[in-house]
């Protein structure tokens, strides 16, 4: 485990480095094993300074998981361009590293494990999840307005509901077993997946474009 330089540090940055610290030592060890001490390791400093900005190893925990939720994924306020652009980019983010890599598996799979039991986790994982899909609903819906499609709520919604569990396959294929897929072929499948769902053209670059022939050369040969 790496151990960083102790240095003096505002009350907001010190905070937030703790919370950083507590993500990659829970994505080396697990929950189990980021104890406070080995947080505090990490952290280059003591179990007692940890303490001053936490009071027990579950706030540090219900802190990191709130902060990796919200630094997750890509977010459609950072994506610019016409509608149809801002949706294949946020497709494209939220399956390419560092939204989709190994670390990030380790974390999730480090949380999720415990979501069902802790009901502090289950309220943040809950937050997060929403905002995720409400961001790909309102994407959607910019996008089926400008094609002059149907884009009541309840459309949209469907839409992200279907959309957001593709991704979610995908990622996680991605990062169990990523180097079994072409580069951008994932990518490129989402693509066209959504294409179909939604029966309008979300083009796509060269890269991703070519990823998804060759997915196709291979299904048929």
């Amino acid at each position: 485990m790496n151990r960083r330089t102790f240095h003096r540090a505002p009350e907001g940055e010190r905070r937030q480095e703790l919370i950083q610290a507590t993500l990659d030592t829970v994505a080396e060890l697990g929950l189990r094993g980021a104890t406070v001490r080995a947080i505090a390791i990490r952290a280059g400093v003591t179990a007692g300074l940890v303490r001053h900005y936490f009071d027990s190893k579950d706030q540090m925990v219900a802190e990191a998981y709130r902060f990796m939720l919200a630094t997750f994924a890509a977010k459609a306020a950072d994506i610019t361009g016409d509608p149809r652009m801002r949706l294949r980019e946020f497709i494209t983010l939220n399956l390419t590293a560092p939204v989709a890599d190994s670390r990030s598996l380790s974390l999730w799979a480090s949380f999720i494990s415990q979501v069902r039991v802790d009901p502090e986790l289950a309220a943040i994982h809950r937050e997060g999840y929403l905002g995720f899909r409400n961001d790909l609903q309102g994407l959607i819906r910019d996008f089926l307005v400008a094609e002059s499609r149907p884009a009541s709520e309840a459309v949209c919604r469907r839409h992200a509901i279907a959309i957001n569990g593709m991704i979610d396959g995908l990622w996680l294929e991605g990062c169990l077993a990523g180097e079994l897929f072409e580069e951008a072929e994932l990518v490129a499948i989402a693509l066209s997946s959504i294409e179909a769902l939604l029966g309008l053209p979300l083009g796509r670059n060269e890269e991703t474009g070519t990823a998804l022939e060759r997915a196709g050369d291979a299904t048929t040969a």
